[in-house]
This record gives C-alpha cells, structure tokens and sequence, in this order.
C-alpha cells in the first residue's frame, strides 16, 4: 500500500475513526525543463540567501513567519503540530447535508481515507449510512499546515475526502460583465432557442469518463516526437577540455581478468598443503 500522507481519526460525536489520508489523483502534466536559450543548459531552482548570495543547505532552511516588515517569527513542525494537536490529527464533521447542496465549484482535491485495523468496523458503518442516507460530511482538517473545510463521502468501498474551497477564496462573478438581460433583449428568437435545445438532446449521454482522454498531451508529444526525428534536438554544449570530467567506467566486468588476478595474486601453497596435496594425488593414481 502507498506511504499514506496523513494519520489520524475521523470524529463525529462520540464517534473516533482511526483512518490514513491518501492521494487520489495522479497528475498528468507534461513536464518541460527551462533552459538557457544560450546554451539551452538546464536552469535549476537554486536555495540562495538573497542577503549574501551564498546557497542554502536544506538543514539549514527554517520556516519563518514575517511579524513585522524584516522581522520573521521562526516556528518549527513540532511547534505547529503542539499548537493544536487536536486539529492536526482530527477529521473533524461538524455537519451532513445533502449530497447535492454543495457546488462542484467547492471541490478542490481528492483523498481516499483508509481504516486502520481497528477501525474497520467504524469505517463500514459509516460509509454505509451515508450512502443509505444520500448525505455527505462537512468536516475540518488540517493537512500540512494549512486548514481545511472538506467533504466526506462514499465512494463504493472506500471513503473519499474532497477538500473544499474557502468561500473567501471564490471570486465572485459579479464584475465579469455576464450578459444579465433576458434572451428576448438579447435577440435570441424562439427559432434559436428551439435548434438550441434539439442540439443539447442530441449531444446528450451519460458521464462516462473513460471515454474522454487528454488529446492536447498526445498532441504535444508527438510534436516533441516529431522534432526529435528531424533532429533538432539542442544538446547541452561539453564542458571545456581542462574541466571536462573522466568518462564514466564501463559497467561491463571482464570476470575471468579478476579471476585470474586474484589467483595470482594468493601466495602458492606451503610445505604441509604441498605434501598433503602429493599424497592425494598418489592415492589417486594407484
């Protein structure tokens, strides 16, 4: 099973689930390096202290809230984890609504939640009562260092926790400039409404996901296919020849050569295991 992201219980009155979060999604982006247009080398993310100019080292990295402007509070994991320890290990439900009050607009990320072994049963009856009862959990969570609103929800065997936007994180569509007028003010005719509608009847099918795929990512592999085989490949340019490192050894082991050096290489045998080995020989041939 994958390393699970975060441990602890889902809590809904007296009720404590112990669970493990896990990712349920896998991105897919196609993932392209920056390069210098120069040379076209790599162009890496550096850790470099913007005072000095000197690189960090990754023991050396603390994390540091600014207080004032120039003035930073340093707090470690352990302190943020001891602030609230509570709300670092809680799924905490604080509602059930129907499945159908929230907005899809509200979802943000999928988390499968796994029972431990002595939550199984817990598990179980939890995620048969929502689905007998149509309602999803409003929970809190706190992943990392950030708090969550999220939902809670059956999915065949497993439980599902979607992370839910913030309504403050939402922009409101108000200053958009939507079209607000009627269809009539906007000149839409009764025709057009009518071929609008045998349209949307036509196209209609059920949501079948595996039958959409991701032909803009193919479309760009082939391209970079493409211009591969017409060779124009921009190769990192060598090193000058004083900094030019050794090649690489070969990892092909020429395995009788070691053989026979390291038996040349042990000392020949001494007088009591020379005498030994006359006597074997003797013994053979008569």
């Amino acid at each position: 099973m994958a390393r699970a992201l975060w441990k602890g219980t889902v809590s809904f009155g007296l009720v404590q689930i112990p669970v493990e979060l896990h990712v349920a999604e896998e991105s897919d982006e196609l993932a392209f390096r920056q390069l210098d247009k120069h040379d076209f080398a790599p162009i890496g993310y550096d850790r470099v202290n913007k005072r000095t100019g000197k690189k960090v080292a990754w023991a050396d990295v603390v994390r540091g809230f600014e207080w004032e402007k120039g003035e930073y509070v340093v707090v470690s994991d352990e302190e943020l984890e001891r602030a609230n320890v509570e709300a670092t290990h809680t799924v905490d439900i604080v509602s059930f609504v129907d499945r159908d009050e929230v907005d899809p607009i509200y979802f943000e990320r999928p988390y499968y939640v796994t029972p431990t072994r002595s939550g199984r049963k817990a598990y179980a009856l939890l995620r048969e009562t929502l689905a007998h009862a149509g309602q999803i959990a409003i929970a809190k969570i706190v992943i990392r260092t950030r708090q969550h609103l999220a939902a809670l929800m059956p999915r065949g065997d497993a439980l599902v926790l979607l992370t839910l936007r913030w309504p403050h994180e939402l922009r409101a569509a108000g200053d958009l400039g939507l079209p607000r007028e009627t269809l009539g003010d906007l000149g839409v005719s009764a025709g057009e409404r009518k071929m609008a509608d045998m349209l949307v009847r036509s196209m209609h099918d059920r949501f079948r996901p595996e039958q959409y795929k991701d032909e803009y990512r193919d479309d760009v592999l082939a391209l970079v296919e493409r211009k591969a085989k017409a060779g124009e490949i921009n190769a990192v340019p060598a090193p000058e020849e004083a900094e030019r490192a050794p090649p690489p050894k070969s990892n092909v082991v020429d395995l009788m050569k070691l053989l026979k050096e390291s038996l040349a290489k042990r000392p020949g045998p001494g007088p009591k295991r020379a005498a030994h080995r006359r006597r074997a020989a003797a013994k053979s041939t008569g």
